[in-house]
């Protein structure tokens, strides 16, 4: 590959998003990184559609790290909604009380100290340094590594999970100037997501089709065997969420005994619940009723005046 062709791909998607882009709230000029954060753990796995409505009512409630750390972890469970996932809703409280512990308030800059934190992983530790700080860091979800696999590398699709090739690979078309590199990582994730897809890729539309290795190959067919999704029907994780929603819809409590009916296979929906208590989402009343933790009745009511 020639010095000039990563900044090629780089300037081509660049220009493409300056008119393409979405409006995004989390992309907005004053947003701050606290609202980047959470709009990463939102998105995690998580359509936008599903996400903007909960993400604008959340900072709108919670505008700092501080206001949601002030609450008690069932209130951000009991905000999550729908979203699917609600370990997240746990783990973003989390970080929420660790960044007022330990940081002042203020979101930490550096991707170190962002991992650190509590449900923080490589790719949301780089993406709020990027797109939050401006920084010079290569941003790779599987958008990303789909479109670098095949506008470089020729392949129909990348691997399984994010290597340090990937990373190499990125970091190379990246611009030099921080800012300008930030902007190229959220065009290349924008280009994955709208145009360069997993399944029909507008290749018509793509602004880097004239540099695409796989399109100059005659795009041949992916080698990766395709993995079958495992479903959501009948699940235990589909148990979960109905003996989860009992409990944010009943801030007294629930009882086991109602919980486990709540499910028509009784070993399951008992599974479902251990899982539930275990992982945190909910707790144990000492009364025979279960319900989101710290959330009692005035808890509650308190959260619904705020709605």
């Amino acid at each position: 590959m020639s010095d000039a062709r990563p900044t090629t791909l780089a300037d081509r998607a660049l220009r493409w998003f300056a008119g393409a882009a979405r409006d995004l709230p989390w992309r907005s000029p004053d947003t701050t990184a606290w609202g980047v954060l959470v709009s990463e753990f939102m998105l995690h796995q998580t359509p936008v559609a599903r996400v903007e409505p909960v993400y604008r009512d959340w900072l709108r409630r919670w505008p700092t790290p501080a206001a949601l750390a002030a609450e008690p972890a069932g209130v951000a469970i009991q905000a999550w909604g729908r979203l699917g996932y609600p370990r997240r809703a746990l783990r973003l409280h989390s970080s929420a009380v660790a960044i007022t512990l330990r940081h002042g308030g203020i979101v930490p800059d550096t991707v170190e100290e962002l991992q650190a934190l509590p449900g923080v992983g490589a790719y949301t530790a780089r993406a709020v340094a990027a797109f939050a700080y401006g920084q010079r860091v290569p941003v790779v979800d599987t958008n990303v590594r789909r479109l670098v696999a095949r506008a470089v590398l020729g392949l129909a699709e990348a691997g399984p999970a994010t290597t340090t090739a990937d990373l190499a690979r990125v970091e190379a078309l990246l611009p030099r100037a921080a800012a300008r590199a930030a902007r190229a990582s959220a065009a290349f994730m924008e280009l994955g997501a709208l145009v360069c897809t997993a399944r029909n890729p507008d290749c018509d539309g793509c602004p880097l089709r004239r540099d695409c290795a796989w399109h100059q190959r005659g795009r041949p067919d992916s080698t990766v065997p395709r993995r079958r999704s495992p479903g959501y029907q009948g699940t235990d994780r589909q148990a979960r969420g109905v003996l989860l929603a009992l409990c944010r819809a009943t801030p007294t409590g629930v009882e086991q005994g109602t919980l486990e009916a709540a499910w028509p296979d009784l070993a399951q929906a008992r599974r479902a619940l251990a899982g539930l208590v275990q992982d945190g989402l909910i707790v144990e009343n000492g009364d025979g009723r279960y319900g989101l933790p710290g959330m009692g009745p005035s808890a509650y009511r308190q959260y619904a005046a705020n709605r």
